[in-house]
C-alpha cells in the first residue's frame, strides 16, 4: 500500500505518500474524497480508525469480563444472560445506526452536506425517544427478566444490580453508536474512532474500582460492572453532542438543524425498521441460545459468555472493516460509481479473510491457554475452551458474511440481510442448536456447532446474493 495514490494534496515532491504518512493521516483525520483516487487508500484511511474504534471497545468486553470472571460463575452468569437481554435493545439501535450511516454517506457521495445533517438530526430524535421508551421499563422490571431469561435464584440475586443500571442506561449505549454512525457515513472515522476511546478509556479505569471498592469508591461487586459502564459512556455521549453541534469539515452543525423534517423521517424509518428486525432477529436467535445452554448449568453458561466476549474482542476490528466497506457503498453510489463500490466490497472481504483466518487458527490451538487469562474456575475452562475452538472453525465464513451483509447496508438495502438472518438464525441455527444438543446428546457444544453452521451459510447467501447486484439500484 505504500504506492498508493490520494485525492489529498500531494506532497511537494509529487510522490505518492508512505504507508506511515497515510497511517498517520487517519488516526488524525483529514478531509477526504473516497469516490476518487486510490481505493486502496480509501479503504486505509476509513478502516484504520474505524477499527482502532472497535479495538478498544472488545478490549473494553474483554477486560471487563475479566474482572468480573474473579467474581465467579454466578456473576459471569448474570452478566451474559443481561447482555443477551441487551441484545435485543442495541438491534434497534443498530437497525437505526445502519441507516442512518446509509443516508449520511449516500448524501455526502452525492455532495449535498446540508440534507446529511437534515438526516442526522431526525436519527437522534428517533434515537432518543427509543432510549428512554425501552430504557426505563427495562430498568423496573431488571430481575423479572432476569428470572424469565432462566436465571436461577441465586444468578438474580447476584445480577440484580447490574441488570438494572445496564438495562436502564441502555439509550447510553444506544446512543453512543448512533451518534458515531452520523461520524461514519460522513467519512469523519477518526473522529468515532477518538469519540468511544475516551469513552471506553473511562470504563476501563472506573470497572475495578467499583467493581472491587479500590480507594475511595464503593465496593459494587458485578454492579459496578454496570456502573462503570454507563457512566463512562454517557460522557462520551454529551461529548458526541458537542462535536456534532459544532460540526465537521463534512458535516454541518448539526444544532442549526434542530427541527423536524417528517420527508426524511419516513425516509429513514423506511430503512431503518427492516434493519431493526434484522439485527432483533440474530438477538432473539441468541437469548434462545443462551437458554438451551443454559439447561445444561451455570458453568455452561458463564463458559459460553466468556468465549463470546474472547471471540468479539477479535470479531469487533473485522466490524470496523465492515463499516468501511458501508461507507464506501454508500458514498460511492451517492457518487454514481456501483462498480467502485463492489470493488472495494470484495477487496474488504480478503482483508478481513486474512485476518479472520490467522486468528482462527491461533484459537484452535491456543484456546485453553486465551481462556485461562479470564478465567480460573475448572469447572467453566474446558466450556469456554470448547466453545472458542468451536467458534474459530468458522472465522473465514464470517469475514466475507459480515462484510457483505454489511455492504447491503451500506446501499440501503435492509431488506435482503433480514431475510438472510431469518433464515440462518430462526430456520437453520435455533432447531439445530437444540436437536444437536438435546437429541443429539452433544449439550452446549452442540448449540456451540449450531452457530458456526449457521454462520458460514449466512455468509455463502450473502455473498450469492451480493453478486447478483441489486444492491447497486437501491435508492434512499
Amino acid at each position: 500500500m505504500s504506492t498508493l495514490e490520494t485525492t489529498a494534496p500531494k506532497p511537494h515532491n509529487n510522490q505518492t505518500p508512505s504507508l506511515w504518512t497515510s497511517v498517520r493521516e487517519a488516526l488524525r483525520g483529514s478531509h477526504q474524497d473516497y469516490t476518487t483516487g486510490s481505493l486502496n487508500r480509501s479503504i486505509l484511511l476509513l478502516a484504520i480508525p474505524m477499527v482502532l474504534e472497535m479495538v478498544l471497545e472488545s478490549l473494553f468486553a474483554v477486560v471487563d469480563m475479566a474482572w468480573v470472571g474473579r467474581l465467579g460463575a454466578n456473576a459471569v452468569a448474570a452478566v451474559g444472560l443481561t447482555e443477551a437481554m441487551l441484545a435485543l435493545v442495541f438491534s434497534i439501535g443498530l437497525g437505526l445506526a445502519i441507516s442512518t450511516t446509509a443516508m449520511v454517506a449516500r448524501r455526502i457521495g452525492e455532495k449535498d452536506p446540508e440534507d446529511a445533517s437534515i438526516a442526522g438530526v431526525q436519527a437522534v430524535v428517533l434515537g432518543l425517544t427509543i432510549s428512554l421508551a425501552i430504557g426505563v421499563p427495562a430498568g423496573m422490571m431488571a430481575p423479572r427478566l432476569l428470572a424469565w431469561m432462566g436465571a436461577s435464584p441465586a444468578i438474580v440475586a447476584t445480577g440484580s444490580g447490574y441488570a438494572r443500571i445496564a438495562l436502564g442506561g441502555c439509550g447510553a449505549i444506544l446512543m453512543l453508536f448512533l451518534n458515531n454512525a452520523i461520524f461514519r457515513g460522513a467519512g469523519d472515522a477518526a473522529i468515532a474512532m477518538r469519540l468511544l476511546w475516551v469513552s471506553n478509556i473511562i470504563n476501563l479505569v472506573l470497572d475495578p474500582c467499583l467493581i472491587f471498592g479500590l480507594g475511595p469508591f464503593p465496593r459494587m461487586g458485578v454492579t459496578g460492572a454496570a456502573a462503570a459502564t454507563l457512566t463512562g459512556r454517557s460522557i462520551g455521549v454529551l461529548y458526541q453532542f458537542w462535536r456534532l453541534g459544532r460540526g465537521t469539515e463534512r458535516l454541518p452543525a448539526l444544532a442549526r438543524h434542530l427541527r423536524l423534517n417528517v420527508g426524511v423521517m419516513l425516509r429513514l424509518l423506511r430503512v431503518s425498521l427492516p434493519g431493526m428486525v434484522q439485527f432483533a432477529i440474530g438477538h432473539v436467535s441468541w437469548i434462545f441460545l443462551v437458554q438451551i445452554v443454559a439447561l445444561f448449568g451455570a458453568a455452561s453458561v458463564a463458559g459460553y459468555t466468556v468465549a463470546i466476549r474472547i471471540v468479539v474482542f477479535f470479531i469487533l476490528p473485522s466490524w470496523g472493516l465492515s463499516n468501511a466497506a458501508a461507507t464506501l457503498v454508500g458514498q460511492n453510489l451517492g457518487a454514481r460509481r456501483p462498480d467502485r463500490a463492489e470493488q472495494a466490497v470484495w477487496r474488504t472481504g480478503l482483508y478481513n479473510m486474512y485476518f479472520l483466518g490467522g486468528l482462527g487458527l491461533f484459537f484452535v490451538v491456543f484456546a485453553t491457554p486465551v481462556v485461562r487469562l479470564f478465567l480460573n474456575d475448572p469447572a467453566v475452562i474446558p466450556i469456554a475452551a470448547v466453545a472458542l475452538r468451536t467458534f474459530a472453525c468458522g472465522n473465514v465464513g464470517y469475514a466475507y458474511g459480515m462484510v457483505m451483509l454489511q455492504a447491503f447496508n451500506g446501499a440501503g438495502d435492509t431488506v435482503t440481510p433480514t431475510i438472510v438472518n431469518f433464515f440462518g438464525f430462526w430456520v437453520l441455527e435455533l432447531p439445530l442448536a437444540w436437536l444437536l444438543a438435546k437429541p443429539g446428546g452433544m449439550h452446549a457444544e452442540g448449540a456451540f456447532l449450531a452457530i458456526v453452521i449457521a454462520e458460514c451459510s449466512m455468509a455463502v447467501a450473502g455473498v450469492l446474493l451480493f453478486r447478483q447486484g441489486k444492491w447497486k439500484r437501491q435508492k434512499i
